[in-house]
């Protein structure tokens, strides 16, 4: 008999579900499901699933579970969300890709029986390519030196106008693109805005201006292609912090979706005009360190409820436009629950309703778009060390594809306003 692996659709959005089907198996035949993937530098990332074929020798990852390997259960994801290192590279690293005019490409494989972990799978009887792409044909990347702005604003194909976001990250730096050129491909003008360690900003954290982001904002309200009033920006870490800021202080912005953000300033001060934040510190003696060298710093930033630190605290109740706040309630890089907390109170305690809340169970810090690789410990770009995450990976992918679609309905809606929805579990 001879088997054979179909991947639905071969080539398709990063953001989309795949549906992965064997056949020509013999009934109830044990077999190994593997995908393996390289990104941009050459290093290998694999996953594996148990499955057992039906009576008529078939399987079907939409409906048929996994009964071991890197996941169990019904999960027809499950094979690119447990993408992870290959034992022979370096542990914690991430499969996030640098440049978005190629696809990732994921090879999947059917072997005979059930390998065990570590060991030799079994031959090769099917396999299949499947390209996973960030961008749609006809999206634009235009790269940005506008005034004191850096990074790259994509745009959706056709006149418009869109909807504009500004999109940022976290403490890793740089110009990280893939979630902007995925919004782009959903309808949205997004600039992917870096504001240290690249070109000629500021190679450190240091202090930041919002002016910096002021204009940024400013420029993309005013692009032909955008449709205002406003413009939305959406963060991560230290980027939902900044989004937090912005909507604060900045009337351009009407929407921010944070996402495991902190209610205070943190790191590095922020000054605007004559106003300064200061920004909370990390105290490196209450930072964790297992046995393995994993940094756990879940305690090690400063209380932002002691009310020394209360010059620290954004502002939150001074905004006009709408939050979304998304969190994992077992992220260990920082207490994004807490914050998001204390910012609601805040919110409250002046009246205010103009926010939601999504609160994921289970799941850890960088909550990204749907079947972007769980990675429960990852490499701090700038301290050079594995930092904890946080999360279970079934549940970290679940709120990365539920958030996903609900971030887009937020963005889209823009000043429409949006009232509040706790996250309990139940999946819609």
């Amino acid at each position: 008999m001879r088997a054979d692996v179909a991947v639905s659709p071969a080539a398709g959005l990063a953001d989309e579900r795949v549906e992965t089907r064997v056949a020509g198996l013999g009934p109830g035949q044990a077999v190994t499901l593997r995908a393996v993937a390289a990104d941009e530098r050459g290093c290998l990332f694999q996953s594996c699933a148990h499955y057992q074929a039906d009576g008529r020798g078939e399987l079907h990852l939409g409906t048929d579970a996994s009964h071991g390997g890197d996941y169990t259960g019904v999960e027809p994801m499950g094979l690119f969300w447990s993408l992870a290192p290959a034992g022979m590279e370096r542990p914690y690293q991430r499969l996030l890709p640098r440049s978005t005019g190629a696809p990732m490409k994921v090879e999947m494989l059917v072997h005979e029986g059930h390998s065990r972990r570590g060991a030799m799978p079994g031959p090769v009887m099917a396999k299949a390519q499947v390209e996973r792409w960030f961008t749609a044909p006809g999206v634009r990347r235009i790269r940005l030196k506008e005034g004191g702005v850096r990074g790259s604003l994509f745009l959706p194909p056709g006149d418009g106008p869109f909807p504009g976001v500004i999109d940022m990250y976290g403490d890793e730096g740089g110009l990280v693109e893939f979630r902007s050129s995925l919004l782009a491909t959903r309808g949205f003008a997004a600039l992917s805005l870096p504001y240290f360690d690249f070109e000629d900003l500021p190679k450190v954290m240091k202090e930041f201006k919002l002016e910096y982001f002021e204009e940024a904002a400013r420029f993309l309200q005013r692009h032909p292609k955008v449709k205002g009033p406003g413009v939305g920006v959406i963060g991560t870490g230290k980027g939902a912090e900044l989004a937090l800021s912005m909507i604060t202080f900045l009337p351009e912005v009407v929407a921010a979706v944070c996402i495991s953000g902190c209610s205070s300033n943190t790191v590095a001060d922020l000054h605007y005009g004559d106003m300064t934040l200061p920004g909370l510190r990390f105290d490196m003696n209450k930072v964790n360190v297992s046995d393995t060298g994993v940094f756990d710093t879940f305690e090690a930033l400063d209380d932002p409820m002691n009310p020394a630190n209360s010059p620290c605290t954004i502002p939150v109740e001074k905004a006009e436009g709408h939050f979304l706040l998304v969190v994992g309630e077992d992220d260990r890089v920082w207490k994004s629950s807490l914050y998001a907390e204390l910012a609601i109170g805040r919110l409250r305690q002046h009246g205010k309703e103009n926010f939601e809340l999504l609160s994921y169970p289970g799941a850890g810090h960088r909550i990204d778009p749907p079947s972007t690789p769980f990675c429960q410990v990852a490499v701090d770009r700038v301290l050079g060390v594995p930092v904890m995450g946080g999360g279970e990976s079934k549940a970290h992918a679940r709120a990365q594809e539920h958030s996903w679609g609900k971030i887009q309905e937020f963005l889209h809606a823009g000043s429409v306003p949006i009232y509040k929805i706790v996250f309990n579990g139940g999946w819609l």
